[in-house]
């Protein structure tokens, strides 16, 4: 049995829309870093900068982000922020082009694409319930998931492939052409962009403090948040230290880590395309939990990894995590898109991501300092250890308790 969400034109164009665009990012990921090093002769110092800006924006913006979409037509901004990336991103092979290329260009593109990259993230899961049904939701959040995992693990190849072929500034070109055409596609859906629901728009804070208290008031909105927030901890962690892992301890060749860090992609992919079929063979919330439960113990592998057979502990552990955690986005982004009144689906979307994504650089802090002090093999059993953790917010709220999310209504 299928939803028949793949027989919806306008959310076909939607899904290509997802290809164009999130293919362009991860493919950015790797060429705007390899501009700064290539043209620009960019330090250590310099590329760190220039990637964190890339994802500071959540930090800085993610909160009023969700109070302006709440206010906005979602398609509009949608598309408003694919034309700013297309412009932005579109004036690096120009002004390399011209000779003008700077290092402090490169860092105003990387906050104008991350602040783009914002409004987009948050408009996007907000705007899905005007394309689908709700019994169709679950099936298309998956296919959403299967298009984000599949652009993660193909995109930073592809872009190393582009510069190569091509060289570094015209491979911005193509991520500039991949927001142009998420742009086109987006303007092609045939259902009208609904507008924002006729409420009083209070203070910009009011409206933040609205967007969070809503989720806090839902036993099942703050387990999610919590629960994601202490496994991103642990992950971005262990993410941190995997290069200098595989590199140093495991003494790995720089492909077999290349392979390995791609391996992660693959479980995303695995589990966007288990998603639906799993939410209707066991019910969204029991397949939710089910992969909440799987995926906790399975990072315990990843610190037994050895230059020998046991290297499969590292592809094991990246595509169990990546795979539980694609089945737990489908569950939650459908949930919440359920159960939130469609006036504060963006303050409540941009409040967990808020929460979720911004506890990932402070892993990654985190990580690094206490494999200062403890060995890197040694702080990677303590965050996987801690990571197991993350499915005790879920223990005591509803979500053991039923089989589907129709079953559980949002406290008001």
């Amino acid at each position: 049995m299928t939803t028949g969400v793949l027989r919806n034109p306008d959310f076909l164009r939607f899904l290509s829309s997802h290809v164009a665009n999130e293919l362009g990012a991860n493919i950015s990921r790797v060429a705007l870093p390899l501009v700064a090093v290539l043209v620009l002769h960019a330090g250590p110092a310099e590329v760190g900068v220039l990637s964190s800006l890339q994802t500071a924006a959540f930090l800085v913006i993610g909160l009023p982000t969700g109070v302006w979409v709440d206010r906005m037509r979602k398609r509009r901004v949608m598309m408003a922020s694919d034309l700013v990336k297309f412009v932005a991103l579109g004036s690096v092979p120009v002004a390399a082009t011209l000779d003008l290329l700077t290092i402090e260009i490169m860092f105003g593109v990387a906050v104008v694409a991350g602040v783009s990259q914002v409004f987009n993230d948050v408009a996007d899961q907000t705007y899905l319930p005007n394309l689908v049904s709700t019994t169709q939701l679950s099936d298309g959040n998956a296919k959403l998931e299967v298009v984000r995992s599949g652009a993660f693990l193909a995109g930073p190849g592809v872009g190393g492939a582009l510069v190569q072929l091509l060289g570094a500034p015209r491979t911005i070109v193509a991520t500039a052409i991949g927001a142009l055409a998420s742009l086109v596609l987006l303007l092609s859906i045939k259902v009208p962009d609904k507008p924002p629901a006729d409420v009083e728009r209070g203070p910009l804070l009011r409206g933040i403090r609205e967007g969070l208290e809503y989720v806090w008031r839902d036993r099942l909105l703050r387990g999610f948040m919590a629960s994601s927030a202490i496994n991103n901890l642990c992950v971005s962690g262990v993410l941190g230290l995997s290069v200098l892992f595989l590199a140093e301890t495991v003494k790995l060749a720089p492909g077999a880590i290349g392979l390995l860090l791609m391996s992660g992609g693959i479980g995303g992919v695995l589990g966007g395309m288990s998603g639906a079929w799993l939410s209707r063979r066991l019910g969204s919330a029991r397949a939710t939990w089910t992969a909440i439960l799987v995926g906790a113990p399975s990072g315990l592998l990843l610190p037994m990894t050895q230059a020998d057979w046991r290297v499969a502990c590292f592809a094991a552990t990246s595509i169990m995590i990546s795979w539980a955690a694609a089945m737990s986005n489908v569950g939650q982004t459908t949930y919440r898109q359920t159960v939130t009144p469609d006036h504060l689906l963006g303050r409540v979307n941009a409040s967990v991501r808020f929460v979720t994504w911004g506890v990932m650089p402070l892993g990654a802090l985190i990580g690094g300092l206490v494999a200062q002090q403890i060995g890197v093999r040694e702080s990677l059993w303590l965050l996987m250890l801690a990571r197991v953790t993350a499915f005790v917010p879920l223990a005591f709220s509803p979500l053991p308790r039923v089989r589907d999310f129709t079953e559980l209504q949002a406290n008001t």
